[in-house]
């Protein structure tokens, strides 16, 4: 599926990882698995809650080395059983609207000849939020969270 990329608003990691679609899948759609790779150590993801279809609930409660508690919650999109999951936070489960939002994550996935094509894109609604993000650390975070998402799967059996 084809979904045009907005360098004004958003930001993307596209690389090729060595694991199976179905596996780096699972790790997406598995809270167990979830659990294991999504933020970047040492944070910690403490509780997780998927429901890996369209109006499902997506909750993730991490923690900080600090001690701080960092919430991700809303709403699945669309999914597409090892090619495409959309979350955002813009809606809370069953598309209930909300005043605020932050962002919506795109993951999209493809079999690679070594493995799967992983395109996670972090879309915003302007400009100012991609930078806001951009600061934030988002390559840093998200690209250590990806290199722990591809050991994870390249282990899965």
């Amino acid at each position: 599926m084809f979904l045009p990329f907005d360098p004004k608003a958003d930001l993307e990691i596209d690389r090729v990882i060595m694991a199976t679609p179905a596996n780096v899948w699972r790790c997406w759609t598995e809270p167990d698995l979830l659990k294991q790779w999504f933020c970047p150590k040492p944070v910690e993801m403490k509780e997780v809650r998927l429901d890996p279809r369209p109006g499902g609930e997506f909750y993730a409660r991490m923690r900080t080395p600090s001690g701080k508690s960092v919430v991700t919650d809303g709403c699945v999109l669309n999914f597409s059983p090892e090619k495409m999951l959309v979350i955002t936070d813009a809606l809370s489960p069953g598309f209930h609207p909300r005043k605020r939002s932050f962002l919506t994550t795109v993951v999209l996935l493809s079999p690679e000849v070594l493995g799967t094509r992983y395109i996670i894109r972090a879309l915003h609604d302007d400009e100012a939020g991609r930078i806001a993000h951009e600061n934030m650390g988002f390559y840093e975070g998200w690209g250590r969270s990806t290199d722990q998402l591809e050991e994870l799967a390249k282990s899965l059996r």
